[in-house]
Formats: C-alpha cells, sequence, structure tokens
C-alpha cells in the first residue's frame, strides 16, 4: 500500500512525463553537492525543472503517463531526470554548456524523450548545437524578409532613375 507521500510524488511526476516537451534522463553519479546546485540553477534559469526521484517511482509515473515499460532500461542506477514544456532543447544545452564548464563533474545523458519520441543519448548532442527557437523564428523571419527587401531596392532602384530622366527632360525643355 502506497503512503499518501509517495502517492502524491507518483502524480506529479505524471504530470511532468505528460506536460513536458522534452525530458532528459542523466546519470551524476559521482557529482558532489555544489555542482548539483549549480546545475539545477542553470536549469532553473531555463525554464527546466531537475528533478531525483526514486527509479520505482518514476517507473510507474511513466507507465501511468503511457509510457508502459520503455523506460524502464534508462531508470537504473543514480537518475535525475530534466523536465521542460517550453523550449525542448534548452536542457541540452544547459547539458552542453555545463560539461564544459565542470571536466571533472560526472553528468552523463543517457536518454531522452523529445516531442513524445524516445531517443538514445547521441541525439542530445545534435539538439545542443541547434540555436533557440527564438533564434531559430528570427532567421526565419529574415529569410522571408530578404527577397521583399530587394525588391524595395530593385524598385526604388528604378523610381529614381525615372525621376532623373524626367527631371533632366524638365531642364532641357525650360
Amino acid at each position: 500500500m502506497p503512503t499518501p507521500q509517495k502517492t502524491e510524488i507518483i502524480n506529479d511526476l505524471t504530470n511532468k512525463f505528460q506536460n513536458s516537451s522534452g525530458i532528459y534522463f542523466t546519470r551524476y553519479t559521482g557529482m558532489d553537492v555544489t555542482k548539483m546546485t549549480e546545475l539545477r540553477r542553470k536549469f532553473r534559469e531555463n525554464e527546466v525543472s531537475y528533478f531525483v526521484s526514486k527509479n520505482t517511482l518514476t517507473k510507474i509515473a511513466a507507465h501511468n503517463a503511457g509510457y508502459e515499460d520503455k523506460l524502464n532500461n534508462l531508470l537504473n542506477g543514480q537518475i535525475g531526470i530534466a523536465y521542460v514544456s517550453g523550449d525542448a532543447t534548452a536542457p541540452a544545452r544547459v547539458i552542453r554548456s555545463f560539461e564544459k564548464g565542470n571536466k571533472d563533474a560526472t553528468l552523463e545523458v543517457i536518454g531522452l524523450v523529445f516531442e513524445g519520441e524516445i531517443f538514445s543519448a547521441e541525439k542530445y548532442k545534435e539538439l545542443a548545437d541547434l540555436p533557440s527557437r527564438d533564434v531559430l523564428l528570427s532567421m526565419f523571419v529574415g529569410t522571408i524578409n530578404q527577397p521583399m527587401g530587394k525588391l524595395v531596392g530593385v524598385l526604388s532602384g528604378a523610381m529614381s532613375k525615372l525621376s532623373g530622366v524626367l527631371t533632366s527632360l524638365k531642364e532641357n525643355k525650360s
């Protein structure tokens, strides 16, 4: 019979699994408290929640969220899970920058769920190299704007040439 505290944790984890666009499973074995605190701070700054719970409770929550037993092989040992509901690539960038700044800290991504699909650890490196959603949108808008800007430039050049020709004709007739 589960205790009320365990039931609350399972319900909370189930909600996190259901409402997250990105879920990153990390092994943090050997990391000291100061490094873990720094990692959690970086996650919070990027609107990512990092949670460590008992693997058995996490397995039950994943099963309740519809993942059945698909995540059981990821939940062995000391596992911390990063949940994000917004930009699904944010945890990958945080982990990458943390690894670069802390060579002695051992943080290993062992798998991830991205937009509902389960991927191996190698996928996180691809996601870490992607720009943020805002940067991608600005690049997209810039790409759309470029042809219009060129068209405006061509039309204004033609108009100024026509204006110059008309001005010179007016001066010649006067």
